[in-house]
């Protein structure tokens, strides 16, 4: 169990960093919800690739899932920017 979170929160955090790469300009987000939102595109990635698509019977690396984790990522990273930066201005 505690192998399992460790190894989640490791690739969390490789997903969110692939994802901040992809993505174009400077990202003004904490590490921590960098691995955050990794973890979670992870997550929605490989539900999207195994669950939906049927498609996660692969021995080793899933590449395709660990792909659709950084898109899922990076569109996260995308939305939550927007949402945050939308909390700093007021409109008068």
């Amino acid at each position: 169990m505690l192998t399992t979170i460790i190894v989640t929160v490791i690739l969390g955090a490789i997903i969110g960093a692939l994802a901040r790469l992809v993505l174009p300009g400077k990202q003004n987000i904490s590490t921590v919800v960098t691995v955050i939102l990794g973890i979670l595109g992870a997550l929605i990635g490989s539900w999207v690739w195994t669950g939906l698509l049927n498609k996660g019977d692969t021995s080793g690396i899933d590449w395709i899932a660990l792909i659709i984790g950084v898109i899922v990522a990076a569109v996260l990273i995308v939305i939550y920017e927007r949402v945050v930066a939308g909390r700093g201005t007021k409109h008068v």
